[in-house]
């Protein structure tokens, strides 16, 4: 089995060394290198270039998701679990953002980062079970406020929308209305905001889910 070489980066040296033990005790972890803040991180990462760099939030000098997005960018070879405290939402997304494959709670460590590291290094994200739950009810949720939140559109909006989904430029848009750039804009902004929907996937996703586009 191939060995699996690990940067472990936490500014509690407590905490760093119970981790350091849990993962060297697995026969294909070897911990190459830790760091007690992001500006060591990155640079340990660098010369080190590890397969998994598993980093807390919360560091010194550049924190854990600062530190994400400066080893995905100098060392894309090397995956990012984060650990953390934090079971927000709010974090874990700016995780993903950052370019993290896996985050695992740090009251858990023990238990749920030998199969996060497992995971990340065949090439899946991992995500604390912990946090499923408030994943799914958070997306049940924003998909129940959107469907119902078409009624809120006016129907120059939906056919912003429509024209929008079908992958047309708001250039293009405002040539086939017959408004001005400024005014597409506009409509776009607002119907966002009205569904809750943040970028152009998802509003090509909840026009096909609306049946306003064909898959």
């Amino acid at each position: 089995m191939a060995v699996v070489r690990i940067l472990l980066a936490d500014d509690h040296a407590m905490l760093r060394d119970g981790v350091r033990m849990v993962l060297e005790s697995h026969p294909s972890f070897e911990v190459v290198g830790t760091a007690d803040n992001g500006v060591e991180a990155v640079a340990l990462a660098q010369s080190l270039q590890p397969d998994i760099a598993v980093l807390d939030v919360a560091m010194p000098d550049l924190n854990g998701l600062e530190a994400t997005r400066a080893i995905r960018a100098c060392c894309p070879n090397t995956e990012v679990v984060i650990l953390s405290m934090h079971e927000g939402e709010d974090y874990l997304r700016e995780a993903l953002r950052a370019g993290a494959a896996g985050y695992v709670l740090k009251r858990a460590a023990a238990k749920e980062l030998v199969g996060a590291i497992q995971a990340v290094q065949r090439g899946e994200s991992y995500l604390d079970p912990a946090l499923t739950r408030t994943l799914i009810s958070d997306y049940v949720r924003k998909v129940d406020r959107s469907d119902g939140a078409i009624d809120a559109l006016t129907e120059r909006e939906i056919e912003v929308l429509t024209l929008v989904a079908e992958g047309l430029t708001n250039r293009q848009i405002a040539l086939k209305l017959n408004i001005s750039i400024k005014t597409v804009q506009s409509h776009r902004a607002n119907l966002m905001d009205k569904l809750d929907l943040h970028d152009r996937t998802e509003l090509v996703r909840y026009a096909i889910r609306r049946g306003l586009i064909q898959a």
